[in-house]
């Protein structure tokens, strides 16, 4: 007997129907998912929470150590002897540096993630001058970021309010407050530290209905996060490093198989993102 294939474009839409269904279930798996352990309560458990306040405490000592070495203000790269030469061409290089403490914590995860960017012919005026415009944030973040402002400021300590948004499978807008400090070892080295202080999911936000959702609502999408900027002149431009430390709800067992993967790519993607749109700033 012979076989008639299919013809070509007839093809190419059937297996991209076939895309779209696996990508909508997949959406509708997580957003059950996530709202059905919501009815659990969304607060993270103190130990959660005190594990990860030690954890970040390791880490900024860490960081202030390296700041103070000599030939050694950014953390070392991966294939070292490459990885500057690969940054001044363009690319990324991001690192999973968490992966060992995410399911240790009691009904939360860890993550901490490090990207490292060079801009060519950027200053570490220009890029102190950038972080300090917050109201700029809203052209140079979006559209992830959607508000922000400084609410208090004295010297190189500031309070500041952003308004974000994270498009994934699930869309989420959540208001978020940071305490923010700004140091520099000379003039071409600095570095930033900011810490959350309140996060708050936005129901409804946009419209006659926006409220913060209160902690039994909320579904745990970020509980804490940290934000550690380290930035060297040299070599013609700016080299810059973020490291971001954030707690969210577990994943509930059973489940990593399908969940595990769409939550380890979100801190990825918004690092990625940040570093991008820095650079662009920069350029500009």
């Amino acid at each position: 007997m012979h076989c008639v294939g299919w013809p070509r474009r007839r093809k190419v839409l059937f297996m991209k129907s076939i895309s779209i269904s696996i990508f909508r279930n997949f959406g509708i798996l997580c957003g059950v998912i996530f709202c059905a352990a919501a009815q659990a309560g969304a607060d993270p458990a103190p130990a959660a929470v005190a594990a990860y306040n030690a954890y970040c405490g390791r880490v900024e000592s860490r960081i202030a150590r390296q700041h103070q070495a000599l030939g050694g203000f950014l953390a070392p790269l991966p294939d070292a002897p490459h990885s500057e030469a690969r940054l001044r061409r363009g690319e990324f290089i991001v690192e999973n540096l968490g992966a060992a403490e995410s399911d240790a914590l009691p009904g939360a995860l860890l993550h901490h993630w490090r990207g490292s960017a060079f801009a060519p012919g950027a200053k570490a005026a220009d890029f102190e001058r950038l972080m300090r415009n917050f109201n700029a944030y809203p052209k140079i973040y979006a559209p992830q970021v959607l508000q922000a402002r400084v609410l208090t400021q004295q010297g190189d300590h500031m309070q500041a309010k952003m308004r974000v948004r994270q498009r994934h499978v699930l869309t989420v807008v959540m208001d978020t407050t940071y305490e923010i400090a700004f140091g520099r070892l000379d003039l071409q080295r600095g570095y930033s530290i900011a810490r959350s202080t309140q996060i708050s999911e936005i129901d409804a936000p946009g419209t006659s209905h926006e409220r913060a959702l209160n902690g039994g609502e909320e579904h745990g999408f970020l509980w804490r996060q940290n934000t550690y900027w380290s930035y060297e002149e040299r070599d013609g431009g700016l080299y810059m490093q973020i490291e971001s430390i954030s707690l969210t709800r577990s994943i509930p067992t059973g489940l990593g198989w399908a969940v595990r993967p769409f939550v380890e790519s979100v801190p990825r993607e918004s690092l990625e993102f940040t570093l991008r749109s820095t650079c662009d700033a920069l350029r500009r």
